[in-house]
């Protein structure tokens, strides 16, 4: 993802300030912004050198020399969708812009088409009890949903939006995750594997990973499929300077009888079996590297005892809620659900 804001100007803005912010981030480009990010147009280096072959001066405003009619994309779409855009339009750079035209990140092709650094770490340990017999010879993860394992899957959601770099935390069958993925080659990603010897969470196998990552991290249980756009879930995390993120779904369930509310000995109303909404954990975060510090080492830790320590010591944490496609394959009917939805959801 960009550092977009580097590179906006403001409509007031001179040729030479506009030259300062093109020259200083080596982008050779520019997004000319009103004071609510709206997109107005865009400039780069040849613009700048055009402009004074036409006899402008440095004082001029930006507005008489930038491009009024870019071309920009809606913000939503995978990082493959962007690249093939890109290429066949020839573009270095493409906004991305809201439906009111709100600029929210500007892709450059030479830096999508090499992916992004951030690491996705997949638990991939667990026993699968609830599904046997089908776990009883593979692991959970590898169990296949419309014709591929459910980790390939994961791998491929990953992989279209640029990230590449997986750890895979193994314990249960660890030997038929790693024979089938090994490094990752033959998937156009690379993977290495974190082993627990003993069960550790879905926290504390993070301590064990080879070194500190430099830039946050994805967590995932390696039972989900799910339609979330990765890119945004990063972008969001970031955007609101969180150490860690977690992603929500809405959940609903219906009281199966009346339920009576009271004052005293009143009867003050009836709810016919009313439904209640809460947001439950969906097993996928985003992780600062600093947030690796309070995981104990090689002891079991789950996630959501993380994130309490780090409310308990005041630091910054977010909820992302998740509105694509999602499912917890942890039960039989779960595993014959994304079996018919595979197709019918475009998984």
């Amino acid at each position: 993802m960009s550092k977009w804001h580097d590179i906006k100007v403001l409509k007031e803005s001179t040729l030479l300030q506009t030259m300062e912010i093109i020259d200083k981030s080596t982008l050779q480009f520019a997004v000319v912004v009103d004071e609510n990010d709206h997109l107005l147009g865009t400039v780069t280096d040849g613009d700048i050198r055009r402009s004074f072959l036409k006899g402008h001066s440095k004082d001029v405003t930006i507005t008489f020399v930038m491009n009024t009619n870019p071309t920009v994309f809606k913000v939503g779409h995978p990082r493959s969708f962007y690249i093939k855009f890109m290429k066949q339009k020839q573009l270095k750079q493409l906004p991305l812009v809201t439906d009111d035209n709100k600029i929210i990140d500007v892709l450059f092709i030479d830096k999508i088409d090499s992916g992004y650094e951030n690491s996705v770490v997949l638990m991939a340990g667990g026993l699968g009890t609830r599904l046997r017999p089908l776990t009883n010879d593979i692991p959970k993860p590898m169990l296949k949903v419309g014709g591929k394992p459910i980790l390939e899957t994961i791998i491929d959601g990953f992989k279209q939006y640029g990230y590449t770099h997986f750890h895979l935390s193994v314990n249960y069958k660890k030997d038929v995750i790693k024979n089938y993925f090994q490094n990752g080659e033959a998937f156009d990603v690379s993977i290495s594997y974190v082993e627990e010897s003993n069960r550790l969470g879905t926290a504390g196998a993070l301590s064990l990973l080879p070194e500190k990552p430099k830039t946050p991290i994805f967590v995932m249980n390696g039972d989900l499929l799910t339609q979330l756009n990765f890119e945004q879930l990063m972008h969001f995390h970031i955007e609101n300077d969180s150490i860690a993120t977690m992603c929500v779904r809405e959940f609903e369930y219906q009281i199966p009888y009346g339920v009576i509310e009271t004052d005293g000995d009143d009867l003050v109303s009836i709810k016919e079996k009313p439904v209640h909404k809460s947001f439950v954990n969906a097993g996928i975060y985003v992780l600062n590297p600093e947030a690796l510090d309070y995981i104990p080492e090689n002891e079991f830790y789950d996630m959501p005892e993380l994130f309490q320590k780090l409310l308990n010591l005041g630091r910054k944490t977010s909820v992302f809620p998740i509105r694509e496609y999602w499912l917890d394959i942890g039960r039989m009917d779960d595993f014959e659900k994304a079996n018919t939805e595979y197709e019918e959801k475009n998984i």
